[in-house]
């Protein structure tokens, strides 16, 4: 099992492009077909798929295939994943601030 810090990796890097950054805004909106999603996009289908996929291994996203419709949903696994991380990194920075602030009102009162 990859460790936390390859998939938030992951999860950046599927972020970090702005193509599947929209595609996840989409479908913050509820599930849609892949071809519904491909729509307001200037790339193939095939494109959406591979973006998709990168979505899908970070777990960011979930595609499920019923006949001949694939359709995609957000799946929460990525965000917890993110969440997680962004929270740990944010106690540490309130306590490094908390001391900063301390320091300046002891340096204040001299």
């Amino acid at each position: 099992m990859p460790s936390t810090k390859v998939k938030v990796g992951r999860v950046f890097h599927a972020l970090g492009d702005p193509t599947r950054r929209a595609i996840v805004e989409k479908l913050s909106a509820g599930p849609l077909s892949v071809s519904r999603l491909a729509t307001p996009f200037d790339i193939t289908l095939t494109a959406v798929a591979q973006h998709l996929q990168v979505l899908e291994e970070s777990g960011l996203v979930h595609t499920e295939k019923v006949g001949r419709v694939r359709t995609c949903r957000l799946e929460t696994a990525g965000f917890s994943i993110l969440e997680q991380w962004i929270g740990d990194r944010r106690s540490m920075w309130e306590r490094r601030l908390d001391r900063l602030g301390d320091l300046l009102a002891e340096s204040g009162e001299e």
